[in-house]
């Protein structure tokens, strides 16, 4: 007798969920892998051609997804991109702040104030920014993960703007999740280490990307965590390769 493949319900069904920096890399996989679980998607990155195509991809899972172009460094984009959300849905259940951007190493002597600018803009002041403009759109058993890697709590020489940038970024997110503890809205700390994505071409070109994790397993870490429930007290995610150090 042949068994009957019991189809499952998706088990995010029904949930908003909004990701920067979405067009490639974690944050596409992060798309990909809350489609399948059934959420409506909100897709924002600076670059539009990819986030067009990032879009394509992940419509086909079967939902809703909502494509707006945004740079987290700008308030004006931000306040638009919130204004969207608004007037769409009336409500975000799950923000991801996962736009970040690196420099290339250099001592701090040598890295210019353009740089330094750029990252701690896109890395920090854009988390700030994002999380201001649609917290008033999360309500109780929300959940915000900021997308911070192990450089929020290790040093890397010569990447003195990115550490900074997210160490920073740690420290934003342990004074938001106290803030938000009364209003019963998660806030959790995703430290991923070495991962297969674009920002190693910045980083380190010569990288052995075959011993770093994929963006796929961290997205998978991240549901994992969302399908907790409401009240669990899962605050950070730190993830790392099998394959131990680079």
């Amino acid at each position: 007798m042949r068994k009957q493949r019991i189809a499952q319900t998706p088990r995010l069904s029904g949930r908003v969920a909004l990701i920067t920096g979405a067009s490639r890399g974690i944050g596409l996989a992060l798309a990909k892998a809350l489609a399948v679980e059934g959420c409506t998607l909100i897709l924002t990155s600076r670059n539009k051609t990819s986030l067009e195509q990032a879009g394509r991809e992940v419509t086909r899972q079967g939902v809703r997804v909502v494509l707006q172009a945004s740079d987290v460094r700008d308030p004006n984009s931000v306040t638009d991109l919130a204004a969207t959300v608004r007037k769409t849905f009336h409500r975000l259940d799950i923000l991801i702040n996962n736009a970040g951007i690196a420099h290339t190493p250099r001592p701090l002597d040598k890295l210019s104030l353009k740089e330094w600018r750029e990252v701690i803009d896109t890395n920090l002041t854009g988390t700030f920014l994002v999380s201001r403009a649609l917290l008033p759109l999360m309500k109780r058993g929300a959940t915000i993960v900021n997308n911070l890697s192990i450089a929020a709590t290790r040093v890397f020489p010569n990447s003195s703007a990115y550490n900074a940038s997210k160490h920073g970024a740690l420290g934003l997110t342990n004074t938001l999740r106290e803030e938000l503890r009364p209003r019963g809205i998660r806030v959790i700390a995703l430290m991923p280490g070495p991962t297969d994505t674009d920002i190693w071409t910045t980083l380190w070109p010569r990288a052995p990307r075959r011993k770093m994790m994929s963006p796929d397993a961290v997205a998978n870490a991240v549901v994992a965590a969302l399908m907790l429930p409401a009240n669990s007290t899962v605050e950070g995610l730190s993830i790392l390769p099998t394959s131990g150090t680079l």
